[in-house]
């Protein structure tokens, strides 16, 4: 039995306040306080990797090399990015969770990482033990993109549209359980509509197909689609944030269309358990500089990425979160790996 409607909508369309307590907020500036004391030991004293779990040319692969410059000026060393891509990013992230607990090895994880755990009964990993957060490093608003031959203007209109015709309208992901699918199936919880979902290998076949009007809309970030975005071939409709982003103002939040959904895709730096809290410390204090590095806002907001700096704390709780989140939603919508 699949439960009320609008209960389900609470839950899972409104983010949740990060219950984080004023101790564990002390606690994360004593640690970061501590991180002067590690400069007298010898960490770091050669190269690090920093691995990203998908392919070269994505949004997180974009992101880490933006980094990489700063981390490693940062740090007094090199920062090596290196692509693991593989069963959905489970073998890049398994490749770290298996590496040295030392400092060395660091993983660029992002949304997917607190989703893959809902659609799998067996991982090589586990998201909540094999690995801490080290720091967010940013976040981009979600949207929808529709096609310019799509009657609707806005969210809103398209909704109406969708639940006038149940079944009708399509929209294209990354694949079963993506990012992507995830938006789509909150959407379709906080309007009480019917789509139809269609996977594709990737994220970018979907936006190409959406540019080609084999679609009617997708749920991506600017990054994944500012191309198509920038041509005019597929046009956004709606941002699942609290306010409009300063590089697209013209496209209007879900809240002020009035519909109750706010979705984020994250990025941050992961470690193995059991790396040493002054090295964790360290590196989560160089962020704020790297992220506010020269040219760094320029290129952020080129890509509708808000930079962050979270520290373990924060960082982890949104992690729970989302795990939470979208399990449930997996659940709820009987979504599994295929």
């Amino acid at each position: 039995m699949h439960e009320n409607h609008r209960d389900l909508h609470r839950r899972l369309v409104r983010p949740q306040a990060t219950g984080l307590t004023r101790r564990a907020l002390l606690g994360a500036a004593g640690a970061a306080l501590a991180a002067p004391a590690l400069a007298q030991s010898d960490w770091p004293n050669r190269a690090i990797r920093l691995i990203v779990p998908f392919a070269p040319g994505g949004s997180s692969d974009v992101l880490a090399r933006l980094i990489q410059p700063g981390l490693g000026a940062a740090l007094g060393q090199s920062v090596i990015v290196e692509n693991r891509s593989g069963a959905g990013s489970m073998l890049g992230t398994e490749a770290v969770a298996r590496s040295p607990a030392d400092g060395y090895t660091l993983l660029l994880a992002d949304l997917p990482y607190a989703i893959v755990p809902a659609l799998q009964a067996r991982m090589p990993y586990d998201v909540e033990r094999d690995l801490v957060p080290v720091v967010m490093v940013g976040a981009a608003p979600l949207l929808i993109f529709g096609h310019p031959s799509l009657p609707a203007r806005n969210a809103a209109e398209f909704a109406a549209l969708a639940r006038a015709r149940p079944g009708h309208y399509t929209y294209g992901s990354g694949g079963v359980g993506a990012a992507s699918h995830m938006m789509g199936e909150l959407f379709q919880i906080a309007t009480g509509t019917q789509l139809t979902h269609v996977p594709y290998r990737g994220g970018g076949p979907a936006i190409q197909d959406l540019a080609a009007g084999n679609l009617n809309t997708v749920f991506v970030t600017v990054a994944s689609a500012a191309p198509q975005l920038s041509s005019g071939q597929i046009r956004g409709l709606g941002v699942m944030a609290t306010e409009r982003m300063r590089s697209h103002p013209d496209i209007p939040t879900f809240r002020e269309q009035g519909i109750d959904l706010v979705a984020e895709h994250w990025w941050g730096l992961l470690a193995p358990r059991g790396t040493p809290e002054p090295v964790i410390a360290r590196i989560a204090a160089a962020m704020p500089g790297v992220l506010g590095g020269t040219g760094m806002a320029e290129r952020l907001d080129a890509l509708a990425v808000i930079p962050r700096s979270d520290g373990p704390a924060p960082f982890g709780e949104r992690i729970r979160q989302d795990i939470r989140r979208y399990g449930e939603i997996a659940r709820s919508r009987g979504i599994t790996a295929q």
